[in-house]
C-alpha cells in the first residue's frame, strides 16, 4: 500500500519561497502520477500541479503558473514543489497525491498523504 508524507510548509513572508517535499513509502512512486493540491479555510480543494510519472509532462493552476515548478526523484522516491514569489493568497495546507497518469481532478488520485501547513504572511 502506497503511503505518501508531505514536509516543508512553514511560515514564510511574501515575495518569498518554500520547497514541499512528498515522500513515498509501500510502493514505487514511478508507477503514478502525482498531483499537489491545497485546501485554504472556508474554501475547496484546489488542484495546484501535477506531474507524469517519468517526471516528463507537468502541469499547473492558472493561479500558480510561472511560480511554481514541480519535480520529482523517482530513485528516492519523492516528488518535490519549489514555490516561489509566494502570495498571501497561497496560503493554505498542501497534500500530494497519487493517481493513474493523466489525473488531475481530486477524485481522481487514489492515495494521499496528511498534508502539510503553508502560511504566507508578513
Amino acid at each position: 500500500q502506497l503511503q505518501l508524507a508531505e514536509s516543508g510548509g512553514g511560515l514564510v513572508q511574501p515575495g518569498g519561497s518554500l520547497k514541499l517535499s512528498c515522500e513515498a513509502s509501500g510502493s514505487t512512486l514511478d508507477l503514478y502520477a502525482v498531483g499537489w493540491f491545497r485546501q485554504a479555510p472556508g474554501k475547496e480543494r484546489e488542484a495546484v500541479s501535477s506531474i507524469s510519472s517519468s517526471g516528463d509532462r507537468t502541469l499547473y493552476a492558472d493561479s500558480v503558473k510561472g511560480r511554481f515548478t514541480v519535480s520529482r526523484d523517482n530513485v528516492k522516491n519523492m516528488v518535490y514543489l519549489q514555490m516561489d514569489s509566494l502570495r498571501p493568497e497561497d496560503t493554505a495546507i498542501y497534500s500530494c497525491a497519487a493517481g493513474a497518469e493523466g489525473s488531475w481532478f481530486f477524485h481522481e488520485y487514489d492515495y494521499w498523504g496528511q498534508g502539510t501547513q503553508v502560511t504566507v504572511s508578513s
